[in-house]
């Protein structure tokens, strides 16, 4: 009977002209648009500079900035006022005021000041474009010190060469796009089963089914086979694309990752059922569908590490599946981490597979 059940959903997806269409679209658009756009690196940042100087260090120096890829110098200030004025009406981020004495003061002091104000509406770019901007300072403060032979004494000649790993590049892109693959299922395995019964609810498709001999855990297993079927279609044509597009490869196991995927697509795929089994319409259904999925996505590290939010945020996020499952997709993909390293992420989607699809169960009711 399961089969019958089960051949009834796939032909119930593949009539729906949609559907299909989303199943395939939207794993290719996430993978090809969001690496780009979800990404926290700052480029381009807009640059005031004021040179009370005007000597050839200051001039030296404003080359090598603007020879960076991280700041576009857009105005030249004659006075502070000025350059605070191009930052009000949003012109610039952030002004570099070299002092007057610049090069004088670096030659007999082996010192030289240098101010820096950024604005901090968006908080974000203005600490890391200060932090890209001292880095570049303290760049050109070795090089002066190398070429000028000791005669620029302030600067410590400890020289820090770090070397990355798992990441040597540090693209970000390398970073998000394990867990855009677990957003992506999230919204497909999870959305489309609360959809499904709901749907059937308003034509009215479901009362045929209730008054079948069709037991409540036979029903749920025939909406949870399909989705976990196309889960793994739409994660294998995510790795695909994450190879051909951008050459990420998974370092570790591809069986650890569909291991832990099987078991994720059935966590997201129960919790829609729960979802659909209390609503009675889809506008209800898709705004509670609406209010989990944006949560879990918002605390789950996809965007901000957990360990970086607060300590009551970090204990909330212990009941958080997609915690888990994008700490195991960024550890098998940039790590290379076996199934030994990953048994509590592995136990933790476990618990919650047999609580939601145990819920689903007992919440769905069958009339006679």
């Amino acid at each position: 009977m399961l089969r019958f059940l089960i051949e009834k959903e796939f032909k119930q997806i593949f009539r729906n002209s949609f559907v299909p269409k989303l199943i395939i679209a939207m794993p290719v658009m996430m993978m090809l648009v969001l690496p780009w756009a979800a990404n926290q690196e700052v480029k381009g940042v807009k640059m005031s500079i004021i040179d009370n100087d005007n000597s050839t260090f200051s001039e030296r120096l404003i080359h090598k900035l603007d020879a960076s890829s991280y700041f576009r110098i857009v105005d030249f200030s004659p006075t502070n006022d000025k350059a605070l004025n191009s930052v009000e009406i949003g012109d610039a981020d952030i002004i570099l005021e070299i002092q007057p004495g610049f090069e004088r003061e670096l030659v007999k002091t082996g010192s030289s000041k240098v101010m820096i104000s950024a604005n901090a509406v968006n908080a974000m770019k203005a600490g890391l474009g200060s932090s890209y901007l001292v880095s570049i300072l303290m760049d050109y403060a070795a090089e002066l010190r190398n070429e000028y032979g000791g005669v620029i004494k302030g600067i410590n000649p400890l020289v820090i060469e770090p070397t990355y790993k798992f990441n040597p590049r540090l693209d970000y892109k390398v970073f998000m796009i394990p867990a855009l693959m677990v957003m992506l299922l999230t919204m497909l395995a999870g959305f489309l089963p609360a959809l499904n019964i709901v749907g059937e609810k308003e034509t009215g498709t479901i009362e045929q089914i209730n008054v079948t001999p069709v037991k409540r855990l036979m029903f749920i297993l025939s909406k949870l086979i399909p989705y976990w079927i196309i889960g793994f279609v739409v994660l294998s044509l995510c790795m695909g694309l994450g190879w051909l597009v951008y050459g990420l490869k998974p370092t570790g196991s591809l069986l650890t990752i569909y291991l832990f995927s099987s078991i994720y697509v059935l966590v997201v795929s129960g919790l829609g059922l729960i979802i659909s089994n209390y609503s009675n319409t889809m506008q209800q259904a898709m705004f509670v569908t609406f209010f989990f999925v944006m949560i879990l996505l918002l605390m789950s590290g996809l965007f901000t590490p957990v360990t970086s939010m607060p300590n009551w945020a970090q204990k909330v996020t212990i009941v958080n599946p997609l915690k888990y499952f994008i700490q195991v997709m960024r550890l098998v993909y940039l790590k290379g981490s076996a199934f030994k390293e990953l048994l509590t992420p592995f136990f933790a989607l476990c618990s919650f597979a047999i609580v939601f699809n145990t819920w689903a169960v007992i919440s769905y009711r069958k009339s006679r």
